[in-house]
């Protein structure tokens, strides 16, 4: 490994120490905004059965999401944003 590449893997390391520990602040923060599986299936008035189908997931899945077991990823996040916006729209476009 180059000397210089190693170099800056141990300062990063040593920064990455200093943020954990509170001693550094981070240069940038990223901040994922959960969205809670139970209220948006709620807000479509179905069942947790009706709506795990229309998300095409198991019962399972979106009961673990639900009860905060597992975090919804990638696509289903993103589907669960656009149901909890805008529900109405959402159920006639999916359920087409």
């Amino acid at each position: 490994m180059d000397k210089s590449l190693f170099n800056d893997l141990v300062t990063s390391l040593k920064e990455a120490q200093g943020i954990s520990k509170g001693k550094i602040t981070p240069s940038r923060r990223t901040v994922v905004e959960q969205i809670d599986a139970k209220v948006v299936r709620e807000k479509t008035g179905l069942s947790q059965n009706d709506f795990a189908k229309l998300m095409k997931v198991s019962v399972k899945t979106l009961q673990n999401w639900e009860q905060r077991r597992r975090s919804p990823t990638g696509p289903a996040m993103a589907l669960l944003k656009i149901v909890s916006r805008s529900p109405e729209v959402a159920l006639s476009s999916l359920q087409s």
